[in-house]
C-alpha cells in the first residue's frame, strides 16, 4: 500500500479531475457578511489548533485592500502576480497551498472555489473580472442565519463549503459531492465479494461530525484522506480527485490540502448543515 507521504506527493502531480477515487458513500432567508473576525477569536483558534487561521482582518469595509495585478494568469504560471493571488485567497479564507508563486493544483481549486463564491463560471485562467472580484470580494452565502458561530457549511448548488468560527467564515473550500447517479459495485470485503448499491447522493439536512481517521481509510467504495463523518458512512475527505461536477458515493471530496488542515481546525460534535442541490 503506498504510504501517505507518497500518496500527498502523487497528488499535486494528478491532473485534477483526472484520476478518480471512488469515495465512501452512505445512505429562512439567506444574507451575506462582510463583518470581520475579532483578534480575540482568531487569537484563540490559533492557541487551540496550532494552525495560522485565514482571517478577515477587521475594517470599515469588511475586508483588506488589494490591488491587483491585473495580469492574466494561466494554470502552470510562476512568478510574483502569482504569489499576490495566492496571498489575497489566503487572506479571504481559501486554501491555495504555499504563497510560492506557483500556479498548481492547489492553487486552481482555490481559485474555483473564490469564482463560484463571487458568481463567476469558475476557470483556470485569471483574467480581469476575477480580479475585480479580488479587489472586491464578496462573503460566502450564509446558508443558516442562525446556525451556531462554530459550524460548517456545505452548499450543493455551488459546490462550496464553508468551514465559520465565532460566526465568521475562516476556511472556504471548493468540493465535489455525491453524483446522484445510482450505482452497484462488486468488490471485496471481509474477505469475500459482495455487492454495494446505492444512490450516490449526500443528502441534505442538519448533522453534527462524529467519527474521524487519521490518514488514509478504507472504506467497501474506496479510499478516504482524513475523514470527518457527520452522517453515517458520509463524510468530509480528501481525494487525488476534486472535479468540477458532483463525482462521490456520497461523501464531500475536498482537495488534499483542505483535509490536511481541517482536522485540527474542526472537532467532534460541530454542526454541519448541508443546503441546495447541484443543477449542472
Amino acid at each position: 500500500m503506498m504510504s501517505s507521504r507518497r500518496r500527498l506527493a502523487a497528488a499535486t502531480l494528478v491532473a485534477v479531475g483526472v484520476v478518480t477515487l471512488a469515495t465512501a458513500g452512505g445512505t429562512g432567508t439567506a444574507q451575506a457578511r462582510t463583518a470581520a473576525p475579532a483578534g480575540a477569536v482568531i487569537a484563540k483558534t490559533v492557541a487551540a489548533t496550532g494552525t495560522a487561521l485565514p482571517a478577515f482582518p477587521a475594517r470599515a469595509a469588511g475586508y483588506p485592500s488589494f490591488t491587483a495585478p491585473g495580469k492574466t494568469l494561466r494554470f502552470g504560471a510562476k512568478g510574483s502576480a502569482v504569489k499576490a493571488l495566492q496571498a489575497r485567497l489566503k487572506q479571504l479564507g481559501y486554501v491555495p497551498g504555499s504563497v510560492d508563486g506557483r500556479y498548481g493544483s492547489a492553487t486552481l481549486m482555490a481559485v474555483w472555489a473564490f469564482q463560484k463564491v463571487q458568481g463567476i463560471k469558475p476557470t483556470s485562467t485569471i483574467t480581469a473580472r476575477t480580479w475585480r472580484a479580488l479587489e472586491n470580494p464578496r462573503a460566502p452565502k450564509v446558508l443558516v442565519p442562525k446556525g451556531k458561530p462554530t459550524r460548517v457549511e456545505v452548499n450543493l448548488t455551488t459546490q462550496v463549503m464553508v468551514l465559520y468560527r465565532g460566526g465568521d467564515p475562516v476556511l472556504i473550500s471548493h468540493i465535489s459531492s455525491g453524483s446522484g447517479i445510482p450505482y452497484t459495485e462488486w468488490v471485496t470485503w471481509n474477505g469475500r465479494r459482495q455487492k454495494f448499491s446505492g444512490s450516490a447522493r449526500t443528502p441534505t439536512g442538519d448533522y453534527k461530525t462524529t467519527w474521524r481517521v487519521k490518514g488514509w481509510h478504507r472504506s467497501y467504495l474506496g479510499e478516504l484522506y482524513n475523514p470527518i463523518f457527520f452522517n453515517g458512512g458520509i463524510a468530509l475527505h480528501g481525494a487525488l480527485s476534486v472535479p468540477l461536477h458532483p463525482a462521490s458515493h456520497g461523501c464531500v471530496r475536498l482537495p488534499m490540502n483542505v483535509a490536511e488542515i481541517l482536522p485540527r481546525m474542526l472537532g467532534t460534535g460541530v454542526p454541519v448543515h448541508v443546503r441546495g442541490a447541484f443543477k449542472g
